[in-house]
């Protein structure tokens, strides 16, 4: 395996010194129809009927397999930690401290590691004046240990814990973050990075780059007698962000990671932001994507990749270049400067990065080859939803077929089914739009997150309704989200 960043592993190996945190499991089941994001979403007003097919007679291949329900692991954990949500002060450099809510006193939260196969405990302890959860971003756990409220799981109260118990499986670059209202915008969020025993990519060392969009003050709808109040057409504005960081640096204090000449240096790139589209690109270096949202793909050497909310890219550094070289960060959504972190040869003189060039061979979905496909979801599908994703009006609402979650009909599937979802964009803006409990493939590629273009764009994707249970399908633009940008997909076998 090849050798890590010196960083501190969050957690706790299972026999050394502590003992083993039990899980909890829900008190109450929710609700199966109408649900509620509790302190998500405010009202909304029904739209048009869903745009999805009738469950009526046999799918188009015959009787679809019974698959099981997931379960939380009942082996004892092989790695523990406590994710502890509480108030906290952050400094990102420059004028832009500020009071805002984070796990374990960091922010970004700590990066919580284990090994593919671990069964992991983490215990979410909230101190927060307000009830939490916690959603592992692109890992296919069990329903209940999902962490969306009101749809997996209850809340958890202020001065509560729960404990989230699942097997660390598949490999790859992931995160964790708070599913309630707006408060992944606080500041709760952090990495999550399951380790392969056998990587198809060799590598000397590695960093992980979170990208977040930073306010300085408490996050507020964009509409509504509580929001910010910036206005703007068909609700193309966002909060107004006091600046960009990578790893909780601002370009006044940028994060800095060290290479060796000679070395491969694995970066794991996370989107972490809640409203931000990244162009990403590195000064002196191409970089070579190996991975798309934690699967492995064929490598493809690119000059930059672009990527929404929720998404996550690993590339290849070959350092054959001495020197200090920027890492930038630039949105294509917003008017703040690009987030920058550097790249430091060791032995070589400080001096200022040096930024990239321009070019136009930027990474496409066309160019990713997953190196394990889906298996299922060739031919023609069982059931197909073709859906609609606009804005709702002055209200200030956002649209999934003319619908805004809670008040929203479920997207219904039955166990075993090749699912294909064909969206269309009829607003100007783009859409991070993130299933949670499955990965789904876009042309070649396995993913859990698909940025449809606006001004009409489209994204198909395929997968197999292997992971019983309600699970939310959502644009990953936190403030869509809190609009109404939301399903259930819900299996009724």
């Amino acid at each position: 395996m090849p050798p890590r960043s010196d960083e501190t592993r969050f957690g706790r190996r299972r026999g050394i010194g502590v003992d083993t945190q039990a899980w909890c499991t829900m008190s109450e089941q929710p609700s199966r129809t109408r649900r509620r994001l509790l302190q998500t979403l405010g009202a909304a007003g029904l739209g048009a009927l869903a745009g999805c097919a009738s469950l009526d007679g046999p799918s188009q291949d015959g009787d679809t397999p019974s698959i099981t329900s997931k379960t939380p692991p009942a082996d004892p954990a092989d790695y523990e930690a406590t994710v502890r949500a509480a108030s906290g002060t952050v400094q990102p450099g420059g004028d832009l401290a500020s009071e805002t809510w984070v796990y374990n006193d960091q922010f970004p939260g700590p990066e919580l590691r284990a090994k593919a196969g671990d069964v992991v405990a983490f215990e979410l302890q909230n101190e927060l004046p307000a009830e939490t959860t916690i959603h592992w971003h692109g890992v296919p756990v069990a329903n209940e240990m999902d962490g969306v409220p009101q749809v997996t799981q209850q809340p958890v109260a202020g001065g509560e814990s729960f404990t989230y118990k699942f097997r660390a499986e598949p490999p790859g670059t992931y995160f964790y973050h708070s599913h309630v209202g707006l408060q992944l915008d606080r500041g709760l969020f952090g990495p999550l990075i399951i380790e392969e025993s056998d990587p198809h990519v060799e590598y000397d060392r590695e960093y992980t780059i979170v990208l977040d969009d930073y306010l300085t003050r408490e996050p507020q709808p964009l509409f509504g007698e509580d929001s910010f109040g910036s206005g703007g057409m068909m609700g193309t504005q966002r909060p107004p962000y006091a600046g960009l960081l990578v790893n909780g640096r601002s370009a006044a204090d940028p994060a800095v990671f060290d290479v060796r000449e000679g070395e491969r240096v694995r970066l794991r790139f996370i989107n972490a932001s809640s409203a931000t589209l990244f162009q990403v690109q590195l000064g002196g270096h191409p970089m070579t994507v190996s991975h798309a949202d934690g699967r492995p793909v064929d490598p493809v050497t690119v000059d930059g990749f672009q990527f929404g909310s929720g998404e996550r890219y690993d590339t290849i550094l070959e350092a054959t270049n001495p020197g200090t070289w920027e890492i930038r960060a630039t949105p294509l959504n917003g008017s703040e400067p690009p987030a920058r972190a550097a790249i430091t040869y060791d032995g070589v003189e400080p001096s200022s990065p040096v930024g990239p060039s321009q070019s136009n061979n930027l990474l496409s979905y066309g160019d990713l080859r997953a190196r394990s496909p889906l298996s299922g979801v060739s031919g023609n599908p069982d059931r197909t939803f073709d859906l609609s994703l606009s804005p709702g009006g002055p209200s200030g609402q956002w649209l999934i077929d003319g619908q805004a979650y809670p008040e929203a009909d479920p997207l219904q599937i039955r166990s075993g089914e090749h699912v294909r979802v064909r969206m269309t964009n009829q607003s100007p803006v783009p859409h991070p739009m993130h299933l949670h409990g499955h990965f789904f493939q876009v042309g070649d590629a396995v993913k859990d997150t698909v940025v449809v273009p606006g001004h009409m764009g489209q994204e198909t994707f395929d997968f197999v309704a292997d992971n019983p249970g309600d699970w939310l399908f959502h644009c990953h633009n936190l403030y869509h989200l809190e609009a109404g940008m939301a399903r259930v997909i819900e299996y009724v076998d």
